[in-house]
């Protein structure tokens, strides 16, 4: 009988101290993440800068309790996902797989191998396509396909893009205007946008949606909070030397404070969950560059989460792909993700 399970795939993050180096390994060795112009030496490439990143980066771990909530939360998205589908009838298994640490996509598409799943909705957590982040899970789930003829039973449905799903938007505005009305003259307050960067070439060069689809996000979501407040779209967690989409969100910070703002409301557009990007590099590193430059107001609307709105937007995009209730195999398994 066909079994119908869903697939949430998220970056991952180190939940110890020690796992802060291994953790930065998988993710610099990876070419679609960032492009070396000699592939060999991805991996010695890998193995120097998560050396050389790894003290400071734990550091900011530490500053937030030592590892990522990413784990936990994203576990938590998948049980409130599966719940709601089971209460709609979809007797579906969810899984969670992470990109470059536990639960590795590898040991959880076996999982989903051994638990008999034929049809599978595969749902990236990043609302925007990037070939950094969706494009290069998909590359993966690509790859072990091509090498296990056993996974070629398994029919696989790719959601790529949702950064338009109406309830995520509505989720979004709602947060944004919950924060607002939290300031004592929310008239005064500038919001910013900050939303995680890649490279300039991957648009300019190799055709990555990213920009335009932020830039869409951005405006269909303060179409929704319909507040006259002024907003600005940044960018932010640049690495290396190499450009990547600006404006940077450690330079519009600065620019905002010399222009007189001083309440900012910062809204993190491409993180759907708490984590080191949030937590640390917005709460702690952009609120002390704010207060230096001049703004004492700062403040940030909180990641979605499991927002009960935000999981109804998910419910939304996997319901589609599935099997009509009553006709999948009663038999349930882990969590699992989507793919359009």
């Amino acid at each position: 009988m066909s079994k119908s399970g869903v697939l949430l795939l998220n970056l991952g993050g180190p939940e110890t101290q020690a796992d802060v180096q291994p953790f930065l390994y998988n993710l610099f060795a990876d070419p679609e993440l960032i492009r070396l112009p000699f592939p060999f030496l991805q991996r010695v490439f890998a193995w120097a800068i998560s050396s050389l990143r790894a003290e400071k980066s734990r550091r900011n771990y530490a500053a937030i309790g030592g590892g990522s909530p990413l784990r936990r939360i994203t576990a938590e998205q998948a049980r409130e996902l599966q719940a709601h589908l089971v209460a709609e009838g979809y007797d579906v298994p969810v899984y969670v797989a992470m990109r470059y640490w536990h639960p590795f996509t590898e040991s959880v598409v076996q999982q989903i191998k051994s638990d008999g799943i034929t049809r599978l909705v595969v749902l990236p957590l990043y609302p925007q396509y990037s070939i950094s982040t969706t494009g290069s899970s998909f590359k993966l789930l690509d790859r072990l396909w091509a090498e296990d003829p056993e996974l070629a039973r398994i029919e696989r449905h790719l959601i790529c893009s949702w950064y338009d799903q109406p309830d995520y938007v509505q989720a979004m505005a709602a947060g944004i205007r919950a924060g607002l009305d939290q300031f004592e003259h929310p008239e005064q307050v500038h919001v910013l946008f900050s939303a995680h960067g890649i490279p300039e070439s991957y648009v300019t060069k190799a055709g990555d949606p990213y920009q335009q689809e932020m830039e869409a996000c951005v405006q269909l979501i303060w179409q929704q909070v319909g507040r006259p407040n002024p907003h600005t779209l940044s960018y932010q967690s640049r690495v290396g030397s190499v450009k990547w989409l600006h404006p940077y969100t450690e330079t519009v910070i600065p620019e905002l404070g010399s222009r007189g703002v001083k309440h900012l409301l910062v809204v993190p557009i491409s993180f759907v969950s708490e984590h080191i990007e949030t937590l640390q590099e917005i709460d702690i590193e952009y609120r002390e560059l704010a207060h230096h430059s001049g703004i004492p107001d700062f403040r940030r609307v909180p990641a979605l989460n499991a927002d009960p709105q935000f999981i109804a937007g998910l419910v939304a995009l996997v319901r589609p792909h599935l099997l009509t209730p009553g006709l999948a195999s009663s038999a349930f398994a882990p969590a699992t993700a989507l793919h359009p």
